[in-house]
């Protein structure tokens, strides 16, 4: 089980690609106490923690408090990096897995957020961390999903890469064609899936994060989505609600209950995700995708072919894949990461 603790809606960023979250949304900072979280947690006999925001180094105080009185199994932590340098060794090495925003190369990276050398800078100052380091790119407009994995790869610091389709809930401006951008993402996927492939049997496995769940789930299969939201992974607000989704506390169908009375409803699936052929392979890829058809059918059926053509990607090499499926297998355990981009 898996519960992301949103410390505050506030970021120090601002990136072209992010809405935020409304001022009324939720409290700026956390409202209920720690005996509060630690009566609800006490349902749960095994469960992770994943610090988010905003800007979770925002409130380091509350995540210290946190991390000293709660005993979580894991402890993971999605931040932008900039203030990375704050956070204190013996801190750092309690986390299970740090996520950090990238966006690939620098041209890409500044585009988007500005900040490319002072990240890489404060990513450089934790290369003694032994956890697992990912990546976290946003996939947008000026992505070339080949060249920017390639360059986090070749900075050979991150253990993982991982990244997001930037649809849907996008910013209105950030995309100029998507369908001609799907056209070239796709063209890199497949090329990245022969060198991940090549790379597999020359003895060297990267940790491109959506290669792994959906080769992963070639030979076990997802029932809901990879990032289990709403079934084994649970968001909790600043006031103590609990979501589904982090991303998206607006919305009603996103709420499950809340800290104090437990979760009282699961979110479903709706058609045509759990009747397509693909499901087994992605689980509906995202809830919020699934339910919300912001850019309409022609939408949704654009970002679909991201990810039928991922899977079919891999499929093409599945003698190669089985071969290392036991190396392969991911996530060990939840850690925030969606699986399907």
């Amino acid at each position: 089980m898996l519960f992301i603790l949103i410390l505050t809606p506030r970021c120090n960023s601002n990136c072209r690609y992010c809405g935020g979250f409304e001022d009324d949304i939720m409290p700026s900072r956390v409202q209920y106490s720690i005996k509060d979280l630690q009566n609800f947690l006490k349902r749960y006999p095994e469960f992770s923690i994943a610090f988010y925001g905003g800007e979770p180094l925002l409130e380091i105080e509350q995540m210290e408090k946190t991390m000293r009185e709660v005993r979580a199994n894991h402890f993971i932590l999605q931040t932008n990096g900039t203030l990375l340098k704050n956070l204190k060794d013996e801190l750092l090495q309690k986390f299970s897995t740090i996520l950090v925003s990238f966006d690939g190369r620098k041209e890409t990276h500044d585009f988007y957020r500005g900040n490319y050398d002072l990240v890489l800078e404060n990513v450089k100052r934790i290369k003694g961390y032994n956890g697992e380091l990912i990546a976290r790119m946003t996939a947008s407009q000026e992505t070339d999903i080949y060249e920017d994995v390639m360059s986090i790869i070749s900075l050979d610091i991150f253990t993982h890469v991982h990244w997001q389709i930037d649809a849907i809930w996008s910013r209105d401006g950030v995309w100029k064609d998507f369908e001609k951008w799907v056209e070239k993402y796709n063209a890199g996927i497949r090329r990245l899936v022969k060198f991940w492939t090549s790379e597999m049997l020359r003895g060297r496995i990267h940790g491109i994060v959506p290669f792994l769940g959906v080769a992963t789930a070639i030979f076990e299969g997802f029932r809901y989505p990879p990032c289990a939201s709403g079934f084994e992974s649970f968001a909790i607000t600043t006031d103590g609600k609990i979501l589904a989704c982090p991303i998206c506390p607006e919305f009603e169908w996103n709420h499950l209950g809340d800290i104090f009375e437990g979760v009282k409803k699961k979110p479903k699936i709706l058609s045509p995700c759990p009747e397509c052929k693909y499901f087994r392979f992605c689980g509906g890829r995202c809830l919020f995708f699934n339910r919300e058809r912001l850019w309409g059918e022609k939408g949704f059926k654009l970002v679909c072919s991201t990810v039928k053509n991922l899977v079919d990607s891999l499929l093409s090499y599945k003698d190669v894949i089985a071969k290392f499926r036991d190396e392969i297998r991911y996530p060990k355990f939840l850690n925030t990461t969606e699986i399907i981009p």
